[in-house]
């Protein structure tokens, strides 16, 4: 199933994108595409069947904002420098173990929403990642089949980073990630059930209609699953809860000087096969 949230900010209802392209309005079956839902397999299920049947109301879709398709995240886990391709381009050795950071579950607008350069920045820059929700408590996780299991699904993540404050001015990298609005996501939560092989997906992004990344998730470090599971074993990951995995090459930071680093008026686009498609346009803060 393709999740979303429609509506203005703060105001967003939840709906259904069917097989064939239709918007649905899931209104009327639950409050809301958020942590308890995808812990609840009995809502899930009548969410399918009523889906099937063809009898969820229509919801025009002309003009309606997509929010981000999740409600009331409970954190952001991000994966640093997982693709082995953006490994080499920025000239870091490729980590033994995943490098964990974290986004503020306040960073998240829709996919579609502006993207705010923050004042004084000169660095901002773009990265298209996959985003894992997930669907069940995990704790401890053993086995990659066991932590897949914990995966309700996954969306488009913009990692929006400023790498001056990322990397320059003293500290952890939280200074560089945590701007407002440097996390769009959706537009859609693709349920697992869809995504067969999480490592085979491309990634794509473009800046003024430029291709600056153009990946795959069979490049990452460290696959989805082994993701889930090692970060099961530094905290408890609950329904709702989302891991950015990491951006593929062609960031700005590691292209040749000087370096095209996002600027107001900039419009970025990006996707990932079967789980759609972004636009932001930039503006200053």
């Amino acid at each position: 199933m393709k999740l979303l949230r429609v509506g203005t900010a703060g105001s967003e209802r939840p709906a259904l994108l069917d097989a064939q392209g239709t918007l649905r309005d899931l209104s009327g079956l639950v409050p809301d595409i958020d942590g308890g839902l995808l812990a609840d397999e009995a809502a899930l299920g009548r969410i399918r069947s009523a889906a099937e049947s063809g009898e969820l109301p229509v919801l025009d879709a002309t003009g309606l904002r997509a929010g981000p398709p999740l409600a009331r995240i409970g954190k952001v886990v991000c994966i640093g420098l997982n693709y082995h391709d953006h490994a080499r381009e920025t000239g870091a050795e490729a980590p033994g173990e995943p490098v964990i950071f974290f986004k503020a579950a306040d960073t998240v607008v829709g996919p579609d929403d502006t993207v705010l350069v923050p004042r004084g920045s000169v660095k901002t820059d773009w990265e298209v990642e996959l985003a894992v929700v997930i669907g069940r408590t995990a704790r401890y996780l053993e086995s990659h089949e066991e932590a897949l299991a914990h995966v309700a699904g996954y969306a488009v993540a913009h990692d929006v980073s400023e790498r001056e404050f990322q990397i320059e001015r003293g500290g952890t990298w939280d200074k560089g990630k945590n701007c407002e609005t440097f996390n769009p996501l959706g537009p859609w939560l693709v349920t697992a059930d869809e995504v067969p092989d999480p490592q085979a997906l491309s990634l794509k992004l473009w800046v003024n209609g430029e291709l600056k990344q153009d990946g795959t998730t069979a490049e990452q470090i460290f696959p989805v699953a082994e993701v889930v599971r090692y970060v099961s074993h530094f905290m408890t990951l609950y329904p709702g809860d989302v891991i950015n995995t990491g951006t593929p090459a062609g960031v700005a930071m590691g292209q040749p000087e000087p370096k095209p680093y996002l600027r107001a008026g900039d419009v970025v686009e990006l996707e990932i096969e079967g789980l759609g498609r972004q636009r932001q346009e930039l503006k200053g803060a």
